[in-house]
């Protein structure tokens, strides 16, 4: 299916559910390389990259965006998901460390269809004045804005974003999708959103082993469609089922899957499907 036009690139919009987790402190990097997938300690100030944090089975309970101004100053940006949930669940584990971690209810979240001020995983601003990050990727620019301001609705924009994200790789996940899947089965790899090489942190024995001895047999695949699915759903092709829908936006489905049949013999819930090309350039 192809996409849609691109809005006005000049304009704003509200991208609903996304949150901000503030986690400042002393030992907030320290907290956050031992509890997150990513490697923080090598992410160089005013920079930012994919990062999650995995159950001890090593599954994805969330996926975000982790920003880290200075050693004392790291948001975390979730496109999706319960960020009091988020903040709750890691506090059990702060013991005596000198960190704090607090939900920034004062912040917003836009998109624009439009060149970032700063390319790649650089960061443009200041958590005062608000911060700029670059999101752009093969099928275009775009630019997400933090700060106090309201921009307006746009259903329409936002669903395009939504899709921009499944097209490039990026999982959405929904509270039931949570704690379901690996980082190899989301194809994280292509995100650099986990490290093999960092140390110990939750699921990462899982994680490495997955790696190392090549166990990884189910991985991303983008599919086009005309039905309106929820994620859960099957994806099959005649009697063989194939795998299950991660996340769906604007007739765009996100599966984990074996390999594919041909383009025509997919279906997801009884409807016919299209296998389209996984794009990249959404790495940081």
């Amino acid at each position: 299916m192809p996409d849609k036009p691109t809005p006005v690139a000049s304009e704003r919009f509200s991208l609903p559910g996304h949150a901000i987790v503030a986690m400042r402190g002393a030992d907030a990097v320290t907290f956050a390389q031992a509890q997150f997938m990513n490697d923080v300690n090598t992410l160089p100030a005013g920079h930012w990259h994919w990062n999650g944090w995995l159950s001890a089975k090593g599954r994805v309970l969330a996926l975000f965006a982790l920003l880290k101004f200075e050693d004392g100053t790291l948001w975390l940006l979730l496109p999706d998901g319960d960020a009091a949930a988020l903040v709750e669940g890691l506090r059990r584990f702060v013991f005596r460390s000198k960190v704090t971690l607090a939900t920034s209810d004062d912040l917003r979240v836009s998109g624009a269809f439009a060149s970032a001020a700063a390319c790649g995983g650089a960061i443009s601003g200041n958590p005062d004045d608000g911060v700029e990050l670059d999101l752009g990727a093969d099928a275009g620019p775009r630019t997400l804005r933090i700060d106090t301001q309201c921009a307006p609705v746009d259903a329409v924009a936002a669903r395009r974003w939504d899709a921009f994200d499944l097209r490039h790789g990026l999982p959405r996940l929904l509270q039931d999708q949570r704690e379901q899947w690996t980082p190899q089965q989301l194809s994280l790899s292509r995100l650099n959103a986990y490290s093999v090489k960092k140390g110990c942190y939750p699921g990462q024995e899982i994680v490495a082993r997955t790696h190392f001895l090549g166990q990884a047999k189910r991985g991303l695949v983008v599919l086009d469609t005309d039905a309106t699915l929820l994620p859960g759903v099957e994806v099959r092709a005649g009697e063989q089922r194939l795998g299950s829908v991660v996340s769906t936006a604007d007739g765009v489905a996100l599966a984990v899957m074996g390999e594919a049949a041909e383009g025509d013999a997919v279906r997801i819930d009884g409807q016919r499907a299209r296998v389209a090309t996984l794009r990249g350039g959404l790495a940081r």
